[in-house]
């Protein structure tokens, strides 16, 4: 059942809950909401021993979407969704993980929180004008095109593939307004070391065996600036991470 927290500046923010036990937050990566994403496996796994909460980032399946956008503005979102969950854990893959880690830096409480490969990888152009460009012009497939690409650095077949599974790239199509939010939201693709040295919660920084040489550095460079955290390495794993390796090292830590 769809439930909605309200955020400070009146964007419904839709979610869902699911088990028992303490509650527990999950925070979805780009291009990413309630039906098209890693949460609601994970969910299942842990709905034995937590109540798992899962939402629609703003501008995405049933959430509102405010303008202007603001980092700020997503912040308060999750902090909506805390507030309805209560006293919570928090965990978010990807750039997921940043607006975690930005949460937990603005004093949003939460009991512990954890990251899978928040990807401050830098960047070599200017991600964020030419993503608003395209989405300016509609052109949203462009867009996930060169978010699959040149900024996620996928082979040059990846679009292709999507479009030979037309239900999926439908979704993906209707969220890919919201690209630009997680870009701006990453800030530059560099960790914040100044905000994030204010995070007071205890930090489960995540990374793959098998990431890439740069987001293996950005999750090095997480787990170094969070005071405290503690730095753990899936082996065998890209940055889509399997569940049945995610879920032992979330129970791990948050029991």
């Amino acid at each position: 059942m769809t439930l909605f927290a309200t955020s400070k500046d009146g964007t419904r923010i839709a979610y869902e809950k699911t088990g028992s036990g303490p509650a527990l937050v999950l925070v979805e990566g780009a291009m990413c909401y309630r039906e098209f994403g890693p949460a609601r496996d994970v969910a299942t796994e842990l709905a034995d021993a937590y109540t798992v909460y899962i939402y629609d980032r703003r501008g995405r399946g049933e959430s509102g979407d405010t303008q202007p956008y603001a980092p700020a503005r997503e912040v308060e979102d999750l902090a909506a969704v805390i507030e309805a969950a209560g006293e919570s854990f928090v965990m978010g893959q990807s750039s997921g993980g940043a607006l975690v880690l930005e949460a937990a830096a603005a004093g949003v409480p939460m009991r512990k929180l954890a990251t899978y490969e928040a990807p401050y990888i830098g960047q070599a152009e200017d991600f964020l004008a030419r993503e608003k460009q395209l989405i300016a012009e509609g052109n949203r497939k462009g867009a996930i095109d060169y978010f699959m690409t040149t900024m996620v650095g996928g082979p040059w077949f990846m679009p292709l593939m999507m479009r030979l599974m037309p239900k999926i790239f439908r979704k993906l199509q209707a969220i890919a307004h919201t690209l630009p939010y997680d870009t701006e939201l990453l800030d530059g693709f560099t960790v914040p070391r100044d905000r994030f040295a204010k995070i007071a919660v205890p930090a489960l920084v995540l990374g793959g065996g098998k990431g890439k040489p740069n987001m293996q550095k950005a999750v090095r460079d997480v787990a170094a600036v969070v005071p405290g955290a503690t730095l753990r390495i899936l082996e065998g794993q890209t940055h889509q991470v399997k569940t049945a390796v995610l879920v032992p090292a979330l129970r791990e830590f948050f029991r």
